[in-house]
């Protein structure tokens, strides 16, 4: 079938992409290819994608209204997967606007290019920042997400509640998913495996943030994707035990479903730091300072609902994961 992927030159949307091509479907993908992180990175990605069958590219915003608009009118698509957005926590301080246009604007556009054309189902990437500052561990799908930390957050958070919407009124079937941690080969240059391995092979010191009390449900990309994909397959309906009086976050009487895509194991920040430090042979030069504005100490996923309707849950150990990354890092980069 013919699958939009937006986000295609992005990590999670190069490898989805890419398992998309190899079962046989048609993609069509779309990047704007902003300048966030290195753009040479996201071009290199998609020369992986580039001359294989079925795949196509466009350049195009999603804040583009008549863009997109277009887009969907010549494409017409029958499932969309939405993994476009503006990432990091941090970069939010300083630059909210980029995700209202991105990440609320954008995703609007993607619902009404659904609505309008007939696509069978949505799969968008939430994120494991809604749970916010919740506290109960592991973080469930059943719990109220009523307090994110940082700008990112409260826009996916946003972005939930907007597909909720378009489920109920349209009856546009949607499932968001929330990504815990994602690493591997091809990873995004902000985020701290790859900051780490590149400042280790230089000789130079990491920071290590909440002086490395963090906790983290590192998730492997393979594992993300196998998820993605088992969801997309995975047609939502409305929930018939769902109830007003005692509303179940995660479902609806709506066909919408929300699902974490975790490794369900949280993963001590200076025991990673341990793990890659063995990898690539080398000891860090560790910069503690305290947690930053928008973080929380830990994440940890509750992926029984994944199990029991698509019967999968992320198991990539992390020893292995982070073996692949370096191994990718030191061939593209020739370090």
């Amino acid at each position: 079938m013919r699958i939009l992927v937006t986000g295609v030159a992005g990590f999670i949307g190069y490898h989805t992409a890419a398992a998309l091509l190899g079962r046989g479907h048609e993609v069509v993908g779309i990047d704007n290819l902003n300048s966030y992180y290195d753009v040479s990175l996201k071009e290199a990605r998609l020369a992986g994608l580039a001359g294989r069958p079925g795949f196509s590219f466009e350049k195009l915003d999603l804040a583009d209204r008549a863009g997109m608009e277009r887009l969907f009118a010549a494409t017409r698509p029958q499932r969309v997967i939405h993994l476009a957005a503006q990432a990091g926590v941090r970069y939010g301080m300083d630059h909210p606007h980029t995700y209202v246009d991105s990440n609320i604007v954008g995703t609007l556009h993607v619902l009404e290019g659904c609505r309008h054309h007939g696509v069978e189902h949505l799969v968008f990437a939430s994120s494991s920042s809604v749970y916010g500052a919740n506290t109960t561990m592991p973080f469930s799908v059943h719990q109220n997400v009523d307090h994110p930390l940082s700008i990112y957050a409260a826009s996916k958070k946003a972005n939930e509640l907007m597909a909720h919407t378009y489920a109920h009124l349209y009856r546009l079937p949607v499932t968001g998913l929330r990504f815990f941690t994602v690493y591997g080969p091809w990873g995004r240059p902000d985020m701290a495996l790859f900051k780490f391995t590149r400042a280790i092979l230089a000789g130079e010191p990491i920071d290590v943030f909440n002086n490395g009390h963090h906790a983290r449900d590192f998730t492997y990309i393979d594992d993300v994707v196998e998820g993605v994909l088992r969801t997309a397959d995975r047609i939502p309906g409305p929930n018939p035990a769902w109830s007003g009086a005692a509303p179940d976050p995660a479902t609806s009487s709506a066909p919408y479903r929300i699902y974490n895509i975790g490794n369900h194991s949280p993963v001590e920040l200076m025991h990673f730091i341990e793990v890659l430090e063995r990898t690539l042979g080398r000891e860090a030069k560790k910069n503690f300072l305290p947690m930053q504005p928008g973080d929380v100490p830990a994440t940890f996923a509750d992926v029984d609902d994944l199990i029991a309707d698509v019967g999968f849950a992320p198991a990539t150990p992390l020893d292995q994961g982070i073996a692949r990354f370096v191994e990718w890092y030191r061939s593209y980069y020739g370090v």
